[in-house]
């Protein structure tokens, strides 16, 4: 019953949103095999926009200017910024040679009609993908250009199941299929990745050695953050489902202590779910959001209210589940039971204890206690 109910959902949903839906993402590409005209303009042009950003009268191309006063109005003087390249203005063609397989045009003040150069994407950039506004930027003496690129895609209309995402600490992400019961861990070892470079900048002598520290603790944490979303996609795909998220609108104002709240505020709750909400609506998946309040506080099981502590739920009911599992349970009962998005309401009924499903009969467990190690 609820299940067709979902799908009575997911077709009104689309039919509200139109099926066909504009899908944004940026594809990172190196720009390789430079002549040393075609760096000099580059570097000319990437350095005469940091000097016009402090003030400076210099020469720089015009759309370039243009962009950089529409995008860049407060200036940190330490910080260097990217060329934002108009998407009327840039050009990129698949003309494999022995250098590269796709070449762009950037338009630069010392050349007229700009300057053709290789680049080596990460992914394929395929014909009927709309380029988009774009940036050029340099790190550690090369050039990488952000290409931002849109195509036309078709949502799904027949999703089968819920796939629940309760995004945590501990677990950075915990997900529940509605339909298949399969239960996934991800990113336990971000939280020991934080805490490690966190005493690391402590023990650090000067601003330079920190903010070298903190970069390279950025792009790990980034990769591991689009390893975790590429496979709750993945896994949305697989089984067909609709992703529901909670919605963590207010979660960092608590007071629980200090520590506690500075591995609150700086987890990046927002990155993982827009890394996540990109590649699912890249892919036709849908997406939505129901209200996370009370779901680490309610028992999935019988409903009543209790604690968590140290990562374990405990009821009253004799329930004792991992305190993430419980949490994403109850996002997916949420979404099951009230889709308020199509106007249409479901009420669960509530079960006692014994009656209702146990998670670790299909995992071989003997209690009710639900661990990382069994799921993983």
């Amino acid at each position: 019953m609820k299940y067709n109910i979902l799908k009575y959902w997911c077709r009104t949903f689309s039919k509200l949103r139109c099926v066909a839906l504009k899908a944004k993402k940026t594809i990172r590409a190196k720009v390789i095999a430079l002549t040393n005209v075609k760096r000099r303009l580059l570097e000319e042009e990437y350095s005469n926009l940091q000097s016009f950003l402090q003030g400076e009268d210099v020469e720089l191309y015009s759309a370039n200017k243009q962009q950089a006063k529409r995008f860049y109005k407060k200036i940190n003087p330490n910080k260097e910024y990217p060329i934002s390249i108009r998407k009327d203005l840039i050009k990129v063609e698949r003309q494999p040679t022995k250098i590269a397989k796709y070449w762009t045009m950037m338009p630069v003040k010392g050349r007229r009609g700009g300057v053709w150069v290789a680049i080596k994407p990460h992914c394929n950039i395929e014909p009927d993908m709309e380029i988009c506004e774009s940036k050029l930027l340099k790190r550690n003496g090369d050039f990488y250009l952000h290409i931002v690129v849109k195509k036309d895609v078709e949502e799904r209309v027949n999703c089968k199941s819920v796939l629940a995402v309760d995004l945590g600490i501990r677990n950075s992400a915990v997900t529940v299929n509605s339909k298949t019961r399969e239960t996934h861990f991800y990113g336990k070892w971000l939280r020991a990745i934080r805490g490690h470079y966190f005493h690391l900048r402590r023990s650090l002598p000067n601003r330079r050695a920190i903010k070298k520290v903190g970069g390279h603790e950025k792009r790990i944490i980034n990769h591991e953050l689009h390893k975790i979303s590429k496979a709750i996609v993945k896994e949305a795909k697989r089984t067909n489902s609709t992703i529901v998220f909670g919605e963590l609108k207010g979660i960092r104002r608590n007071y629980k202590g200090r520590k506690f709240n500075r591995k609150l505020n700086t987890f990046p709750f927002y990155k993982l779910s827009k890394y996540i909400k990109y590649k699912a609506e890249w892919l036709g998946i849908p997406v939505m959001k129901v209200s996370e309040a009370y779901t680490s506080q309610t028992c999935s099981i019988c409903g009543r209210k209790s604690i968590r502590h140290n990562g374990l739920f405990k009821c009253s009911c004799g329930a004792k589940l991992n305190a993430d599992y419980n949490g994403a349970r109850n996002i997916m009962k949420r979404a099951l039971g009230l889709v308020s998005s199509a106007g249409a309401t479901v009420d669960l009924p509530r079960t006692n204890p014994t009656e209702g499903w146990n998670p670790l009969n299909e995992l071989g467990g003997s209690s009710l206690w639900l661990t990382n190690k069994q799921c993983n």
